[in-house]
């Protein structure tokens, strides 16, 4: 049996373009601790997978999450309060597949900035409707020391 190549040279540079683009507004919304922000491409029925293995479809209870845990990150009672809980991170572009046009399949590590931090794989599939590119499913991956054989 052959196997295809699915990867459409003619749409990689501009799913490569997407996804660079995706990663920094992740990172800008990290950073600044704002959900919206964070959220800003996902479609309204996007699929997520936890890293710790929950599902759920939809963008208003994904947001309300994002919201809660960037909110305690930031200490919501005091909006002044330097940030506590998720430690900075990086989001690093690892590779894209353009499998047609209009369609961006990536993996983007997340690095945590500190030895105690939270890293984790994603694997994401963006769609490009009228012009504009959406988060369309996400699974998301700690990145762990695997045990000793």
């Amino acid at each position: 049996m052959s196997r295809p190549t699915l990867g459409d040279p003619a749409a990689q540079a501009a799913a490569e373009l997407a996804v660079k683009e995706f990663a920094a507004e992740l990172q800008r919304g990290g950073d600044t601790f704002d959900a919206d922000l964070y959220d800003r491409s996902f479609a309204e029925d996007v699929l997520w997978g936890s890293p710790y293995g929950a599902t759920l479809a939809g963008f208003a209870p994904l947001n309300a999450i994002h919201h809660h845990l960037m909110e305690s990150a930031r200490g919501a009672t005091d909006p002044d309060a330097p940030p506590r809980g998720a430690p900075p991170s990086r989001f690093e572009v690892v590779s894209v597949l353009a499998p047609a046009p209009g369609v961006a399949v990536a993996q983007i590590r997340r690095q945590a900035a500190t030895a105690d931090g939270f890293s984790e794989m994603a694997l994401y599939v963006l769609v490009q409707r009228e012009g504009r590119w959406w988060l369309a499913a996400a699974q998301n991956t700690p990145i762990r020391t695997p045990p000793a054989s």
